[in-house]
């Protein structure tokens, strides 16, 4: 069920397997000061898991952050047909389910601009994932990983080899879908420029604090000495 980590900012954690291991993947849910939810890379929702939601506020914003997580922006949307989809650059014409969405920008839309911030991380237009960060929170998909350790022989394999285990971790996959290392670099700069304390990986646990430092770290290969 909902998990909340701070006020007015819960997560929903859901299995997610690929052959041989299982990842986890995580939704989050933003309320913002007018009452309405900003609901941040969809899962799979039971009827109780939305009750829950539903009594915390109206979903208004529904958003799939990266041309990777998008499976279910559009099933969550049917529940919510009154919600606003936003989707990453070019997502609605690989996922055709999506045609009625609007592009993530660099620019926030007027509805949450007061109250998150975000960046398109360029260089790496297989994904263009954007990163959001709200109040204190970096929220993020794919950008960095963060397990300390995992359960399962196939699962510790798959992240060791991806080099994403052992903390807060920049994948192996990530970096080689990465073709424009400047302007990715000129994109990390930008998100390090915000002051962050905790980060909100989909994939891994929740980084309670000690974000900002250990994402410059991870990042290192990017923005060298």
């Amino acid at each position: 069920m909902l998990r909340q980590l701070d006020t007015n900012l819960w997560v929903l954690d859901k299995p997610f397997h690929i052959p041989g291991a299982e990842l986890g993947v995580r939704m989050t849910v933003v309320r913002l000061k007018s009452g309405d939810l900003w609901v941040h890379s969809p899962v799979r929702t039971t009827p109780e898991e939305r009750a829950a939601i539903d009594q915390l506020g109206r979903v208004a914003h529904i958003v799939a952050p990266s041309k990777v997580h998008h499976l279910f922006a559009a099933e969550l949307k049917s529940c919510y047909p009154e919600a606003r989809l936003y989707v990453a650059p070019g997502l609605a014409q690989k996922n055709r389910a999506l045609v009625n969405s609007e592009p993530l920008s660099e620019r926030p839309p007027s509805s949450w601009g007061g109250e998150l911030c975000q960046v398109l991380l360029d260089g790496a237009p297989s994904i263009n994932e954007t990163v959001f960060l709200y109040s204190r929170t970096l929220i993020v998909t794919d950008l960095v990983f963060n397990y300390e350790n995992a359960e399962g022989f196939g699962t510790r394999l798959f992240l060791r080899l991806d080099g994403a285990l052992g903390g807060l971790r920049v994948s192996r996959i990530l970096r080689f879908v990465i073709r424009d290392k400047a302007a990715a670099r000129a994109s990390i700069e930008r998100i390090l420029a915000w002051d962050f304390d905790r980060i909100i990986v989909t994939h891994g646990e929740v980084l309670q604090t000690g974000g900002h430092a250990a994402l410059k770290q991870a990042c290192q290969f990017l923005l060298g000495a």
